[in-house]
């Protein structure tokens, strides 16, 4: 195992970096992002995530894991993030929305607005003001997005820096160790090393968000097509990964 020193983000050729590890494999890219950063947190929710979780695991380096809790989460979801608290021995931080917010929200608009306005405000609330807060105290963090997720998706890097939660005046990085994987590679890893999962894939659900914002895909169908089905294919992103929109 490389140990290299921690480097300030403003000294790192993030375009130079993608292009050295955009071939490697997640646990050689994981390592390295460990390597780089002292202050780097892995956000976990789904299968894709605790991967990142298991490699870092086995690297045997310190890493730190946060989630974030809608409050409208399967309880499958619930138990699943506490069965991986356990199997790993470690702490998971867990972001809350703003008590406030999500009151004022409900009060005007009701607990399904969503479905006639779009889910971006109820996201906003719910899951990018408290991933705001998180990462405003970051200096890199890593994600389990994948190209193949979905079209918003299909030109994410390996390693990118985050216009949009960082800032020139607090540089964030971002890491994205499983962008070249596919679905497939994911779950033969999961298989192979007796990864926890979230019990509802048993069910026909891959991708898992909200309770009232996910339901199973039929054969044949597209993991993401589960996620908002209501909307367009173009929209389906909660603002975790806005950045993408801009890129597709």
């Amino acid at each position: 195992m490389i140990q290299v020193a921690p480097k300030p983000t403003t000294e790192l050729d993030i375009e130079a970096l993608d292009a050295e590890l955009v071939s490697k494999h997640p646990k050689i890219i994981m390592e390295r992002a460990l390597s780089l950063f002292d202050n780097i947190s892995i956000s976990f929710s789904g299968a894709e995530d605790v991967v990142l979780i298991d490699m870092a695991h086995r690297l045997g380096m310190p890493f730190k894991v946060f989630s974030l809790d809608t409050g409208r989460l399967h309880p499958e979801t619930y138990r699943f993030l506490e069965d991986v608290r356990k199997h790993y021995d470690i702490e998971i931080e867990v972001m809350y929305p703003e008590t406030a917010a999500v009151e004022e929200l409900v009060r005007k608009k009701g607990m399904y607005s969503f479905y006639e306005d779009g889910h971006k405000e109820c996201c906003g609330v719910r899951k990018v003001k408290p991933l705001r807060r998180k990462l405003s105290t970051l200096d890199a963090w890593v994600t389990g997005q994948r190209k193949d997720q979905s079209p918003t998706r299909s030109d994410v890097p390996v390693i990118q820096n985050d216009g949009f939660f960082g800032s020139p005046d607090h540089p964030l990085v971002k890491f994205n160790p499983l962008a070249n994987w596919s679905s497939e590679k994911v779950w033969l890893y999961i298989r192979s090393y007796e990864v926890p999962y979230n019990p509802l894939h048993e069910r026909g659900f891959i991708s898992i968000g909200c309770e009232p914002c996910t339901r199973p895909v039929l054969p044949n169908q597209h993991e993401r097509e589960g996620r908002w089905w209501w909307e367009t294919a173009d929209k389906k992103e909660c603002g975790l990964h806005a950045g993408n929109l801009k890129q597709s």
